[in-house]
């Protein structure tokens, strides 16, 4: 990853609007609604929910640096509830036990998933994509990865059965960005 001239590590590709390339239609629908973040690092996308009227943001990384950041940006939002968690999610859905069993109207994976999927078992994934499936009011929006492209479309169909087990179809897929590959959002009819 590439260092700033600070020393400060890039850790996504683009900016928070960028990230969402394809999936923008999300943050339109923010008002009144709460958002749960999956490998928030700084909070940044979550914190563009809330400035569209998003009352909850919680989200979760295993980059304390990061989560600190999430705190200190949403530390003077009065009317948003937020917290930031440092989770390791490769404990599974017992690793999120200080979120509760809360339920959220979105539940964003922005290029998260192939992270996970390099250091967990594939079962184990699969578990804890249905926990957050479970946990999806509304709408699971994912992102894949610029990095190896090859391997969004299987993670998409991987996606699919997973979040399909849980009640969730896909609606919308966006090949839109160029620079950051595939979107896509399932959503609870």
């Amino acid at each position: 990853m590439d260092k700033s001239p600070q020393g400060v590590q890039r850790r996504v590709a683009g900016y928070h609007d960028f990230r969402m390339d394809g999936m923008t239609d999300l943050v339109l629908r923010a008002q009144g609604k709460s958002v749960f973040d999956i490998g928030c690092n700084r909070g940044a996308i979550g914190f563009e929910f809330a400035c569209n009227g998003a009352t909850t943001v919680h989200g979760c990384d295993i980059y304390e640096k990061g989560i600190e950041a999430a705190r200190e940006w949403f530390a003077d939002l009065r009317k948003v509830d937020s917290r930031f968690e440092v989770i390791d999610l490769t404990g599974g859905p017992a690793a999120l036990k200080p979120f509760g069993a809360r339920k959220y109207d979105f539940v964003l994976c922005i290029a998260t998933y192939h992270k996970l999927k390099r250091i967990m078992a594939a079962e184990d994934l699969s578990a804890l994509m249905q926990y957050f499936g479970k946990a999806t009011k509304g709408y699971f929006a994912w992102r894949g990865t610029s990095d190896k492209p090859d391997e969004n479309e299987e993670e998409m169909a991987a996606l699919d059965r997973e979040l399909g087990e849980v009640g969730l179809k896909r609606i919308h897929t966006s090949y839109l960005s160029a620079e950051l590959g595939v979107a896509a959002i399932w959503c609870r009819p």
